[in-house]
């Protein structure tokens, strides 16, 4: 079973999408494998964002998503990565089209929904760095 990482960002919290975003995702046939709401710290944000972390914008986006609470959750299914990344429209809102949840809901290259992994690989590290095994019911 394929599995990604979606951060709800702070302004889908802040804007009570959550719900919208997540129905999107079980309509294609997702499950979710794993939840939690967390507020992200700078430590983690700069681990998360180590490919961006030294650039000179990654302070706006560190303080964004450090501005409210998020929902990090697990979504499984099959093609659940490139699925997920179609729903979700292009990273820069402004380009993605209506009917995607960045063309519907975003506004900008960062203020966009929610993250995505983009790869199998980025997925299994960023599952490891948000969840633990105790965060998991066992069945």
């Amino acid at each position: 079973m394929d599995k990604t990482l979606i951060i709800f960002k702070p302004d889908c919290m802040k804007k009570k999408l959550m719900g919208s975003v997540l129905s999107r995702f079980e309509a294609e046939g997702f499950s979710v494998a794993g939840c939690k709401m967390m507020q992200l710290d700078s430590s983690l944000l700069r681990t998360h964002y180590a490919h961006i972390a030294e650039l000179p914008f990654f302070p706006e986006i560190e303080s964004f998503m450090a501005s409210e609470p998020v929902v990090v959750m697990i979504l499984q299914g099959e093609g659940v990565i490139p699925k997920v990344r179609e729903l979700l429209g292009p990273t820069d809102s402004t380009k993605a089209p209506a009917g995607t949840i960045r063309g519907d809901y975003g506004e900008t290259v960062m203020i966009n929904v929610a993250h995505a992994s983009d790869s199998p690989e980025a997925a299994e590290a960023e599952i490891a760095r948000f969840f633990t095994e105790s965060d998991f019911i066992k069945s």
